[in-house]
């Protein structure tokens, strides 16, 4: 059965995010729900999921549906096997009322129940419940260890990863992910991939991943213009195919400007003589020609260009000797050592939990190592860019305004100065006056990198700069590094921004921290990865 979205609407006091929207979701057909920060996509799933009203309208569902939750304290007392196993919601109450009638008197019609219970079970394939769960937390990287754990007790990253796997527990006919990478390192991401390809059902999946994305769907469904348009292919198709529709609409509107323009001189020639009936029919001929306005795109794409150092550092920016770091018994850095040189643009890619994130701060000067060196090279001024972005805005005033915080980075800035790093950023008219403390993750994200963008560093230690940025934000993101002047290290797990940029890779695998001195598709290669 499809998903069928019937002339669906949803506002915000004045703000349309969509309006008298009518589709369908295929069963075989795996849709990337797209459309910049904003634009609606989380409210959409969330339509279709039940968990909010739409405006009006309605939507038809298929009988079983995995979603990704993202309420984590429901599940924190539950073991990780059980929260998995919760995805199939048929299976998982029949359980229960299995087990409370095992704790209670057996009687005859308690026997029969039971008999029936045992019947769903088996409809369910619960019998294998235990074991199918436990492949789906492996291939999402969770080692069993930490299957039989409370949610409570596992990493953070585990919860969200366990929750994903709920989503695909129990053959669901559709599945609704939203930002179902996140937490995922590239090697969980490669099996996430695999996943959906030998997927049967409709996948619906929002995703700020754009190698993901073209791995992965069969249609984007893309939210611009008020509604919904569906295009065949992948991404990178879709925005062809969206570029040409647009551009042939400007070049028909030029055309008959063009045309109308031609019209109203034959008008104005003979417009009081004796042709009065050809004059008619020019003027009827211009009211049919008469151009509508193509609708504005929400599409904005932001601007991100890190100015030239005002100071070159050294040929070498930083070299590590036998750098350590342990937390508690748990050591994550043992014994690196590498070297950074002046316009190096490094990649850093790995699992979670192996320490890319505490190279970086204490790459960044922000946590001390246990053992080894780290010298320094001549004129390095670097800019760390955290993954938490409360350890950036950690003094930032409570009432402090977006323009105020941006005033505030470096000495002597003009107003436009000012607007003009705002404006590249996307933050327009009244933004400028928001609390910085009400921003959003994505807008926080892009405050951060406008700020950079005002100062003159020559090394930028980046973790997940690309967390809570939207599509186009990550694109200029890769672009803004790739053009940089500068030296960079930096996180993530996004294929296609460290493709833009990186010509060194730092790779945190199982048996050590490999450094590749190449692109990160040649990395893959040689690592069979590919």
């Amino acid at each position: 059965m499809s998903i069928n979205l019937n002339k669906i609407s949803k506002s915000f006091g004045t703000k349309v995010l969509f309006h008298d929207v009518t589709a369908s979701f295929n069963p075989g057909e795996r849709y990337g729900l797209t459309g910049p920060n904003g634009a609606g996509k989380s409210t959409l799933l969330k339509i279709i999921m039940g968990e909010i009203e739409p405006t009006s309208g309605s939507v038809s569902l298929p009988e079983k549906v995995g979603m990704l939750r993202q309420n984590i304290e429901a599940f924190l007392t539950y073991t990780v096997l059980d929260t998995v196993v919760m995805g199939n919601a048929r299976l998982w109450k029949t359980r229960e009322e299995q087990n409370r009638l095992y704790e209670g008197e057996m009687t005859d019609e308690v026997g029969i129940r039971i008999g029936e219970l045992e019947e769903i079970i088996g409809e369910e394939d619960g019998y294998s419940a235990e074991a199918n769960a436990e492949q789906l937390l492996m291939g999402a990287g969770i080692p069993q260890e930490y299957h039989e754990e409370l949610m409570e007790s596992v990493p953070s990253d585990f919860q969200f990863r366990a929750l994903l796997c709920q989503a695909l527990f129990g053959n669901p006919q559709a599945l609704l992910l939203d930002e179902p990478t996140n937490h995922l390192d590239l090697e969980s991401i490669g099996w996430l991939e695999e996943f959906f390809h030998s997927y049967k059902g409709t996948l619906i999946v929002v995703s700020h991943d754009r190698h993901f994305l073209n791995s992965v769907t069969t249609q984007i469904a893309d939210i611009d213009y008020d509604t919904i348009i569906t295009y065949p292919g992948n991404y990178d198709q879709m925005l062809v195919t969206k570029t040409s529709v647009h551009e042939r609409g400007q070049a028909e509107i030029r055309s008959k400007e063009k045309k109308i323009s031609q019209l109203k001189e034959f008008v104005a020639k003979f417009g009081a003589g004796t042709r009065a009936s050809q004059v008619q029919s020019r003027l009827r001929e211009i009211e049919r020609l008469k151009p509508q306005e193509l609708k504005q795109s929400n599409i904005q794409r932001p601007y991100i260009r890190f100015p030239r150092p005002e100071k070159a550092s050294g040929k070498i920016v930083a070299k590590l000797k036998k750098i350590s770091k342990s937390y508690g018994d748990v050591e994550v850095l043992k014994d690196l050592s590498f070297e950074i040189q002046r316009g190096d643009k490094v990649g850093v890619i790995g699992s979670n939990g192996r320490g890319k994130t505490t190279l970086m701060k204490i790459l960044a000067s922000v946590l001390p190592s246990d053992a080894g060196v780290i010298e320094g090279g001549h004129q390095v001024q670097k800019c760390y860019f955290s993954q938490n972005h409360s350890d950036i805005l950690a003094k930032t005033n409570t009432d402090q305004t977006v323009f105020d915080w941006l005033r505030d980075r470096k000495e002597g800035l003009y107003d436009q100065d000012i607007r003009s790093a705002l404006g590249k950023m996307l933050f327009g008219g009244d933004d400028a006056h928001k609390n910085v403390a009400t921003l959003s993750g994505g807008e926080t994200a892009r405050l951060i990198l406008a700020g950079m963008m005002l100062e003159e560093y020559n090394w930028l230690i980046l973790d997940e700069p690309n967390n809570h940025l939207d599509l186009e934000a990550v694109s200029a993101l890769g672009w803004g590094l790739e053009d940089y002047k500068g030296t960079v290290i930096a996180v993530s797990h996004d294929r296609d921004l460290i493709n833009h940029f990186a010509t060194k890779i730092l790779s945190f695998e199982e048996d050590g921290v490999h450094f590749f001195d190449g692109p990160l598709e040649d990395y893959l290669k040689k690592i069979g990865k590919h």
